[in-house]
């Protein structure tokens, strides 16, 4: 344990409300492409999406204000339900961002599918830190059943151009990860995506279908295969989620550790959040955001400790009924600590 880390978190959490120094922060929420089980192109979301979301991106004059205002605030992560490359101002963002030392992630998923080369460049030259590739599949017979409108060869030629500006700037930024939803059309190309992650020097991750989703869109066809390809006992969510009584992703933590912001500011708590937010740190500042009374009760809520109450996003979501929460959340509330 990092005794310092950890002092430094609890006074961030005493001081400001965050366990922490991280936030999340929709670069963009503008998709090119139309994956079919994703949550702005479901009939049952799509509507909601538009009006707790909305279509839109980061302006980098409210990034700049938003970090020279909490300059405690070193990590972003930047992907969440749109494309960060559709942002005409990221280039500017970016380079704002390392002349502070602000670390920058897209590990929620890029597509890499509209990324020029001054953009390419630009994530080695200003040490964009890690991304996560959706790459699902190894040919782009199979890659654009679910990556409606992507290019599988386009991709990974960008991912080629990436390497060459680390090469050339002799770094190690951005770490790149190829991401693959395992589903019924592509499980068979499990190996050789793996492989090719390998020559292009990315960690593979294997992800399970319908994880928001409806779990009947591609369910796996041969679950041996997946089980063994991933080294698991499950090969779905629905299994996982059985086989262990928790959600498979649970983002109710993120309250404390990293909380989600729109692209226009509006303060959503966690990534999941389509519905309604907490306020608009734009607007009134992240630490009041924080400390409000409604953010307040809504972990409080998730910790057990006070009643659903309707008027909190979290009440009707479902991951509420079997979220998983780390110790330490408990502890830190059991400790007094607000």
């Amino acid at each position: 344990m990092n005794i310092k880390k950890a002092l430094s978190d609890i006074y961030n959490y005493r001081k400001y409300g965050l366990l922490g120094d991280s936030v999340r922060m929709d670069a963009s929420s503008i998709c090119q492409l139309k994956c079919a089980a994703c949550v702005r192109m479901c009939a049952d979301s799509k509507d909601a999406f538009g009006r707790g979301i909305g279509q839109g991106y980061l302006r980098f004059e409210n990034f700049r204000k938003f970090v020279d205002e909490n300059p405690w605030i070193r990590k972003i992560e930047f992907s969440n339900w749109g494309e960060i490359f559709l942002n005409p101002e990221l280039k500017e963002i970016i380079a704002y961002a390392d002349g502070k030392n602000i670390s920058l992630t897209a590990n929620n998923g890029v597509n890499l599918n509209s990324a020029d080369e001054e953009m390419l460049e630009c994530l080695v030259k200003y040490r964009f830190r890690s991304m996560s590739v959706s790459l699902d599949g190894a040919s782009n017979e199979t890659y654009e059943i679910y990556r409606a409108g992507g290019n599988f060869g386009r991709v990974i030629e960008n991912i080629k151009k990436i390497n060459g500006y680390k090469q050339k700037y002799n770094s190690g930024y951005p770490e790149l990860q190829w991401q693959f939803i395992i589903f019924g059309h592509n499980e068979h190309e499990l190996p050789a995506a793996r492989r090719t992650a390998g020559e292009l020097k990315m960690s593979f991750r294997p992800k399970l279908n319908a994880q928001n989703w409806d779990p009947a869109y591609a369910p796996v066809k041969n679950r041996e295969f997946v089980m063994k390809e991933i080294g698991q006992e499950i090969a779905s969510v629905t299994e996982f989620e059985e086989k262990y009584e928790r959600n498979y992703e649970n983002p109710c933590h993120q309250l404390w550790i990293d909380p989600q912001i729109n692209w226009d500011g509006r303060f959503l708590g966690c990534c999941l959040n389509i519905y309604s937010d907490f306020g608009n740190v734009f607007k009134s500042g992240l630490t009041a955001c924080l400390k409000s009374e409604k953010y307040g009760y809504a972990k409080q809520m998730l910790l057990g400790k006070r009643k659903p109450r309707n008027d909190i996003v979290c009440t009707g979501c479902p991951k509420f009924k079997n979220r998983h929460l780390p110790w330490k959340l408990g502890l830190i509330y059991s400790l007094g600590i607000r």
